[in-house]
């Protein structure tokens, strides 16, 4: 059975994996495992000792707190209105719709916030 802890743990992998843009392969090579041990991980099938925690968080260039940040807060505190779903970085065109957005000129995604904020009032 899956301990809530080692999933929460797992999605942070995940999201910070992606985050960076990196494959899970890639993660591997650079940790010293298979890829599919970080599958495990990354699903909370296995738990993550705290030597590989160090490794894996050296790897995606966090310290190694990231991975236990939001941990036990309720999923009302990351849910607006009810309207998005609470673990909205697990989606993966979620992440990708960030990182476009950060890739744009400061400027420019200044103005596109500033449509989006109009768009979802109007909706």
């Amino acid at each position: 059975m899956k301990h809530p802890v080692d999933v929460h743990v797992g999605k942070r992998i995940r999201h910070r994996r992606w985050m960076v843009g990196m494959t899970q392969q890639q993660l591997a090579e650079r940790v010293g495992i298979k890829f599919q041990q970080i599958q495990k991980y990354e699903t909370g099938m296995n738990r993550v000792s705290a030597s590989r925690l160090w490794d894996i968080a050296d790897a995606l260039e966090v310290p190694v707190s990231f991975f236990f940040e939001g941990l036990g807060q309720k999923h009302a505190d990351d849910i607006e209105a009810g309207t998005a779903p609470a673990d909205i970085l697990s989606d993966k065109e979620a992440l990708e719709l960030v990182r476009s957005y950060y890739a744009i000129p400061e400027n420019q995604r200044r103005r596109l916030f500033e449509l989006a904020r109009v768009l979802s009032d109007a909706a």
